[in-house]
């Protein structure tokens, strides 16, 4: 039997997840479905305060144009999956998130973009290699602003590099590469709270010169690492 689901009952199946952001766009990039957690991630009440609005309409200005940049891509045909980002919640307080977006075809062409993003979740500390894991954790820790290769955190876990891409992605649900890129930007976002210039916390945080740690950060956070120190601070970004 051939069964179809409408983005409405989609739309209703995400409103029970509260760990989940789910919407539908248009081919313009306004939304057309959203379910009850983005919209109170937005500090909204009402589904309809969202659907029919841009994203530059209902994020922070410096946000916007970030989210509008990946529906763009979507829009071309392009397909993002567990993009790494920070969203920030009304209160300001950065929550960690897997992004996935997908153009939405209708008779063959793409008439919109459809996606998800999901919290990330607890570790898993049930799995087996959990201890092994840990240990390069604790490693990243330490030596996050240095150059740390994947190969060698393979061996601290007594793996394969093979192995250790899939363990991490079953308890940590990221790669090696994403939770170290985590961890950077985390520093980052502490220190661009205090009065250091740009350049030298992005070489404190393991970046090899500003122009990389501003295409990271904003890769992630949305944002320029400066706009995100005016949002931080209420300024206007």
């Amino acid at each position: 039997m051939d069964m179809k689901i409408s983005a409405c009952e989609l739309q209703g199946l995400f409103d029970a997840l509260p760990d989940v952001v789910f919407f539908v766009k248009d081919s313009s990039g306004r939304y057309t479905h959203a379910n009850l957690t983005l919209v109170r991630r937005l500090g909204l009440k009402r589904r309809d305060e969202v659907v029919g609005r841009h994203v530059t309409e209902v994020f922070p200005r410096a946000l916007g144009p970030s989210y509008a940049l990946q529906d763009r891509r979507a829009l071309s045909g392009e397909t993002i999956e567990n993009q790494l980002e920070v969203h920030i919640l009304p209160n300001r307080a950065p929550g960690w998130c897997l992004t996935c977006k997908y153009p939405l075809r209708q008779r063959g062409e793409v008439c919109g973009v459809i996606g998800i993003s999901r919290d990330l979740s607890k570790p898993d500390g049930r799995h087996p290699t959990y201890p092994r894991l840990i240990r390069v954790i604790e490693f990243m820790q330490l030596h996050f602003a240095e150059s740390v290769r994947v190969s060698s955190l393979a061996e601290l876990a007594e793996v394969s590099v093979a192995q250790l891409e899939r363990h991490f992605r079953r308890v940590f649900q990221l790669t090696p590469q994403q939770a170290l890129t985590k961890l950077r930007i985390e520093s980052a976002m502490r220190l661009l709270q205090g009065t250091s210039s740009v350049a030298d916390i992005g070489l404190a945080c393991g970046f090899t010169d500003q122009s990389a740690f501003a295409r990271q950060f904003k890769a992630t956070v949305g944002m320029t690492p400066r706009d995100f120190r005016n949002l931080q601070q209420g300024s206007k970004p």
